[in-house]
C-alpha cells in the first residue's frame, strides 16, 4: 500500500490556523493519491441515482415526488463509504499518534480533517446533484432547495460520521459496526433535508426544515468535534 505524506516534525512549534491548513492540504493530497478512496462514494451515488428510475418507475409524476429522497438517500450512503477510511489511513501509518503529540488542539486538528474529508465527498455530491436533479425531473425551485440542503446537511454527516469511525477504529468489520452506529443518527437530517425539498415542490415554506438543518449543523460543528478527538484517544490508547 502506498505510504501517506507524514505530518512534519517541525509543525510543533506551528500556530493552529497554519497546521490546520497544512493538515487539509496533506489530506487532500492524500486523497487524490488515493483515487479509488475519492471516487468510490461518487460513483456510488451516480449509480444509485441513475438505476433508481429503471427498477421502481420511470414516470415523470413519481420521480419528481421522489427525487429529493432518492438524491437525499443516495448522498446519506455514499458519505457512509467514505467514513471508513477517514482516519483509518492514519492509523495505520501512524500519524494519529503524531496528531495526538502536537501542541495543538485535538479537536481542531480533527474539525481540519472533517473538513478535507467534506471538501472530497460532501462537496462533489453537492455538484453533481443538480444535473441529477434534472434526470429525476425536479424543477428548478426544488433543485435549489435541494442544493441548499445538502449545503447545510452534508457537513453534519462528516461530522456526526467521524464520531463513528474513531469509535471503530482498528476493529475488525469495522464497516457494519460503521452503519449501525451512524445510521440512526442520520435519520433527522434525511427527514428535514428531503421535507424541505418537498415542500419547495408543494409551495409550501421550506425555511422551518432549513432552520432545523442549520441548527444541527451548528450542533455538530460544536460539539463532534470534541467527541471525535475523545474516541480517537481511546482507539490508539487500545490500538
Amino acid at each position: 500500500m502506498q505510504r501517506l505524506p507524514r505530518l512534519a516534525p517541525s509543525q510543533a512549534g506551528v500556530p493552529v490556523l497554519p497546521a490546520c491548513l497544512a493538515l487539509i492540504r496533506r489530506d487532500l493530497l492524500a486523497s487524490l493519491r488515493q483515487r479509488q478512496d475519492l471516487f468510490n462514494p461518487l460513483l456510488f451515488f451516480l449509480m444509485v441515482v441513475s438505476l433508481f428510475p429503471l427498477g421502481v418507475s420511470p414516470e415523470r409524476s413519481f420521480l419528481q415526488e421522489a427525487g429529493g429522497g432518492i438524491l437525499w438517500v443516495a448522498a446519506l450512503l455514499a458519505t457512509l463509504l467514505s467514513l471508513d477510511h477517514l482516519f483509518r489511513h492514519d492509523f495505520e501509518e501512524g500519524v494519529l499518534e503524531q496528531m495526538l503529540l502536537q501542541p495543538q488542539p485535538l479537536y481542531l486538528l480533527v474539525l481540519a480533517k472533517v473538513f478535507a474529508h467534506w471538501l472530497v465527498t460532501g462537496l462533489p455530491l453537492l455538484l453533481m446533484a443538480p444535473l441529477l436533479g434534472l434526470m429525476l425531473q425536479l424543477d428548478g425551485n426544488s433543485i435549489g432547495v435541494l442544493c441548499l440542503t445538502l449545503l447545510v446537511g452534508t457537513p453534519v454527516l462528516s461530522f456526526v460520521g467521524a464520531i463513528g469511525a474513531a469509535l471503530t477504529l482498528g476493529l475488525r468489520s469495522a464497516g457494519i459496526l460503521l452503519s449501525l452506529l451512524i445510521i440512526p443518527l442520520y435519520i433527522p437530517v434525511l427527514i428535514f433535508g428531503t421535507g424541505a425539498v418537498m415542500a419547495a415542490r408543494d409551495g409550501m415554506p421550506v425555511a422551518p426544515h432549513l432552520a432545523l438543518l442549520g441548527a444541527m449543523l451548528v450542533l455538530a460543528l460544536t460539539c463532534a468535534p470534541f467527541a471525535t478527538a475523545a474516541a480517537l484517544r481511546i482507539s490508539v490508547s487500545n490500538g
